[in-house]
């Protein structure tokens, strides 16, 4: 192993990034001409996880070819458009009922499918899905949740892996989270910044402080 530590990766950054405001841009599709045009002009991306989700085989599936694995793309939870579809059709199989896909399909996939980093579910706060302070308030709260699940699943992922890996193999392998801060107003928003920082706290040392 050639003198590598063996366990759980420590003071782990969830995103590797570049010195200067990096402006992705969105894609919502898995490829075709807006995917190849951000290929051809060297964009850096942000594409909806909803792109690759497969209604009827209810799984995730990346492409055998796309332009996007030869760029620089994040990944999106796709939240709005989770929100779109449970006010549109009533309770889905995944997260909370709201997403079609589970905190897990999406965890394995976004470690899986070639994104430089990954963004935290959550639930958005605009206005056609958050009527109220009220509503934005319980998504505010539920953001925070659904970080916390998404880091102990990340835990206890890596914890198996270190049983037989390096803690750089680990770290490698399954990377955690990049926050997401939801809300509508100044308040919202800076309570939701507080509520991330009390989820992430209680995960360092395992953890640095997010990007």
């Amino acid at each position: 192993m050639n003198g590598e530590v063996m366990g759980m990766p420590v003071g782990q950054v969830n995103a590797v990034l570049d010195d200067e405001l990096v402006m992705r841009i969105g894609i919502p599709h898995r490829g075709g001409r807006l995917a190849f045009h951000a290929f051809e002009q060297g964009y850096p991306a942000m594409v909806s996880a909803n792109a690759f989700w497969n209604s009827t085989k209810r799984e995730f599936v990346m492409p055998a070819a796309t332009d996007l694995t030869e760029m620089d793309f994040a990944l999106d939870s796709a939240g709005f458009s989770a929100m779109t579809l449970w006010k549109r059709k009533g309770r889905q199989a995944g997260i909370a009922g709201v997403y079609p896909w589970t905190l897990e399909q999406y965890l394995e996939f976004a470690n899986q499918c070639g994104a430089r980093w990954h963004s935290a579910v959550d639930f958005c706060c605009e206005p056609q899905v958050a009527g109220n302070a009220e509503e934005v308030d319980y998504r505010v709260n539920a953001t925070a949740t659904l970080l916390e699940s998404a880091l102990r699943v990340t835990y206890e992922w890596q914890n198996k892996l270190a049983r037989t890996m390096t803690a750089r193999e680990v770290a490698n392998m399954i990377k955690p989270v990049v926050p997401v801060l939801q809300g509508w107003d100044r308040d919202s928003y800076l309570r939701s910044l507080d509520l991330t920082m009390q989820v992430w706290e209680r995960w360092q040392p395992w953890l640095a402080l997010p990007l």
